[in-house]
């Protein structure tokens, strides 16, 4: 046909079914990148995983349960638990709240509090805790008036959950937008035309659709919260037995040379994350959608 260009070799692609060879490589090359690929994971993820539990089982079970059921140690593990307690349902309040209000509704400002979600995670943690420290430390904006009536943020349990709902707060909430976004709004619109109230649309229609997004929000929000270190170690002041959580505790142990106790509490930590990643695997194959 006039003004038709042949088809070279090269220009020839596969449209119908079998492997293509513009995405398809030498059996060789994908045994190497499998390779590369599962060293990189055994000496960065696995050995040290390994060493923390030899390294915690090295002078006997005695030492490790000593260890794990000293004064300090108990401490640590009830106020870890407590400001997660605290922590995760408000952060899963806020984050369902933000997801809803982003999603189901167009106002001024909407980018900007997307940008707000995301901005623990552009700051390092460190910073975010240096940030509570100059707003509530003796010497910050609001020390003063909190030491006339004598509330103490700083160096106290409050300080610490403020700091953590920080560094955590955007985990619920950037795990249901996209998930809520990609639902759209007209099974709440139906629901509106059938007379259903506000809460009864989220109870009923809303909450049964996001509900594996939302338990992956939290469980990703509690590992965090559990194991956040940076901004913690800034507003606690490192008290033994008052205001140290697991991360705090270990360092602690580990400077002075008390090693199998440092690494037997760092197993502690260890044994939630695993517990943690189990539950993640689980739901994230329930927040993938149905074909």
């Amino acid at each position: 046909m006039a003004g038709s260009v042949p088809l070279t070799p090269a220009s020839r692609v596969r449209t119908g079914p079998g492997p293509n060879r513009a995405t398809t490589e030498a059996p060789w090359v994908k045994w190497l990148l499998i390779g590369v690929a599962s060293l990189v994971l055994l000496w960065l993820l696995i050995l040290p995983l390994v060493i923390v539990l030899m390294e915690a089982l090295k002078q006997g079970w005695g030492v490790y349960i000593a260890a794990l059921t000293e004064p300090d140690a108990m401490s640590a593990l009830k106020l870890t638990l407590l400001v997660a307690g605290i922590t995760v349902p408000l952060n899963t309040i806020f984050g369902v709240a933000a997801a809803w209000v982003i999603t189901k509704f167009q106002f001024r400002g909407k980018g900007l509090m997307i940008t707000l979600i995301d901005l623990p995670f552009s700051i390092s943690p460190v910073v975010g805790g240096l940030i509570f420290v100059l707003v509530f430390g003796s010497n910050g904006w609001f020390g003063p008036w909190l030491a006339e009536h004598d509330i103490k943020i700083i160096f106290a349990l409050p300080g610490i959950v403020i700091a953590t709902l920080f560094i955590t707060f955007p985990f619920v909430a950037r795990e249901l937008i996209p998930l809520m976004e990609d639902q759209g709004t007209r099974e709440e619109e139906a629901a509106v035309t059938l007379g259903a109230s506000g809460w009864r649309i989220f109870w009923n229609v809303t909450l049964p659709n996001i509900k594996w997004g939302l338990l992956y929000g939290i469980i990703l929000c509690n590992a965090r919260a559990m194991g956040e270190f940076g901004a913690v170690s800034v507003v606690s002041g490192h008290i033994r037995g008052e205001t140290n959580t697991l991360p705090l505790h270990v360092e602690i142990l580990y400077n002075e040379y008390q090693f199998s106790a440092s690494f037997a509490v760092a197993s502690l930590l260890l044994i939630l994350a695993l517990a943690t990643l189990l539950l993640k695997s689980w739901l994230g194959h329930k927040t993938i959608p149905e074909k």
